[in-house]
C-alpha cells in the first residue's frame, strides 16, 4: 500500500500510539506494521503507566521533541495519558480513541468506570504490594493470568492471549484513580474506534464519551484487544483521522494564500 494520495512523503505526520493497562507496546504491533505499509513514520510510546500526569510528563516530552504534524492514537488508560499530554501541543493535529476514554478534566478511569455496567475489571485483579519510593507502599495492578483471555482478549486466539498475560505490563493504583487537568478533546477534532464486545470499557461507556467529545466514531464488534486481534481497522480509522486532517489543513493555507 503506497502513501496516502493527499499527502506527500515529506507531509504524512507521524503517529504516536499510547498502550494502556496491562499490555505494552508489542500490542501495537500489528497496527504498526500495516501503517508502515502506508508510509506513516510510527512511534509506540513505552507508557510508563505510574499515574495520569506523570505519565503525561513523560508523552508530552516525546511530542515536543517531534518535528512536523502528530496523529496520536490511544488504547484504554492510555486515553487519559494523551488526553492530559495533547493538550496545547500545537503539533498534534487528531485525536483517536481506541476501545478507550476521552475524560473530562477530573475524570479518572475508576470514576468513569462506575457509570455503565458491564465492565469485568473489577472483580479481574490481582493487587501486589510495591515500595512506592517515598518509604511507603503503593499498589500495582495485574488482571489475573486465568481471567486475562476472558477479560481482555476474548477474540485473541488462546496461545497469544496467554503470552499476552504473562507479559502484561502493571499499572499503579494511582493511575487508575487519577484525574486529567487538560482535555485535549475540546480543541482538537477526534476519532473513535468502540469495540462492541469490550469487558474492559463498556461499549456504552464509549459511545457516550465519544458523543460527548463530539468524536467520529465507527463501531467494531470486538474484545478490548482490538489492536492485536483487527489490527487493519485500527489502522484505517488513524488513517482517516490523518487524511481528514491533512485535508483540513491544505484548506487552511489555501485560504491564507
Amino acid at each position: 500500500m503506497s502513501a496516502a494520495p493527499d499527502m506527500s512523503a515529506q507531509e504524512m505526520p507521524t503517529v504516536v500510539l499510547i498502550h494502556g493497562a496491562f499490555a505494552g507496546s508489542s500490542s501495537w504491533n500489528g497496527v504498526i506494521a500495516n501503517l508502515k505499509r502506508r508510509g506513516y513514520p510510527v512511534i509506540a510510546v513505552a507508557n510508563p503507566l505510574r499515574g495520569v500526569q506523570k505519565d503525561a510528563a513523560y508523552v508530552r516530552a516525546l511530542l515536543d521533541s517531534l518535528p512536523g504534524p502528530v496523529v496520536m492514537a490511544a488504547h484504554s488508560y492510555g486515553g487519559l495519558v494523551m488526553t492530559e499530554a495533547a493538550a496545547g501541543a500545537s503539533n498534534v493535529k487528531a485525536l483517536v480513541y481506541v476501545a478507550s476514554v476521552s475524560p473530562d478534566v477530573g475524570e479518572s478511569v475508576i470514576g468513569l468506570l462506575t457509570k455503565y455496567p458491564g465492565s469485568q475489571l473489577a472483580t479481574s485483579i490481582n493487587m501486589v504490594p510495591i515500595p512506592s519510593g517515598d518509604g511507603g507502599t503503593t499498589m500495582d495492578q495485574y488482571i489475573l493470568q486465568d481471567k486475562y483471555p476472558e477479560v481482555f482478549a476474548a477474540d485473541v486466539d488462546r496461545g497469544t492471549a496467554e503470552i499476552m498475560a504473562a507479559t502484561q505490563r502493571p499499572a499503579s493504583a494511582s493511575a487508575q484513580e487519577e484525574g486529567v487537568t487538560k482535555a485535549a478533546w475540546k480543541t482538537i477534532p477526534s476519532w473513535t474506534l468502540i469495540t462492541t464486545q469490550d469487558q474492559g470499557i463498556p461499549p456504552d461507556l464509549q459511545r457516550f464519551l465519544a458523543d460527548r467529545a463530539g468524536s467520529t466514531t465507527v463501531e467494531i464488534a470486538a474484545s478490548h484487544a482490538v489492536a492485536v486481534s483487527q489490527p487493519g481497522p485500527v489502522a484505517d480509522l488513524i488513517d482517516t483521522a490523518a487524511l481528514a486532517t491533512a485535508r483540513s489543513m491544505q484548506m487552511s493555507k489555501s485560504r491564507r494564500g
